[in-house]
């Protein structure tokens, strides 16, 4: 009967997106024929408090990150980590909200350093090229 059994190995990993189990292939696509949009709401979630962080700085309703921090009950270093996320290229966070971000794409990995830069944001990220060009404004 031993000689019945054929064995496959498969290289992939399952990952938590949105709060659902996906499979990722090596390449780092996700392993489903038809890939449907993976909304992961705990990166929209991160994204929408640091714009609204941002904002509410910028409007004078806060001095300063630690006044943020007080005022939600959480940890500065949080905020400061989660505020950088405001520094996004615009077509990364349309990617992320419209779930067409890499499947191996996490929070985890925004919350590390990344560039300023757009253009090496989207390199870091994955994510392809910047839809929204620069707009010239004669003078």
């Amino acid at each position: 009967m031993d000689s019945d059994v054929i064995s496959v190995n498969l290289p992939m990993t399952f990952k938590l997106r949105g709060g659902r189990k996906v499979i990722v292939l090596p390449d780092g696509t996700q392993g489903s024929p038809a890939p449907m949009a993976t909304i992961d709401n705990t990166m929209i979630k991160a994204i929408a408090r640091a714009f609204r962080w941002q904002k509410l700085l910028e409007n004078g309703t806060y001095g300063c990150l630690e006044d943020i921090a007080k005022a939600e009950k959480i940890g500065a270093s949080f905020v400061s980590r989660i505020i950088r996320l405001a520094l996004l290229a615009p077509d990364i966070v349309e990617a992320i909200l419209a779930g067409k971000q890499p499947a191996d794409l996490t929070l985890k990995d925004l919350m590390l350093p990344f560039p300023v830069e757009w253009s090496g944001q989207r390199e870091r990220f994955g994510v392809g090229g910047g839809g929204l060009s620069p707009v010239s404004i004669p003078a």
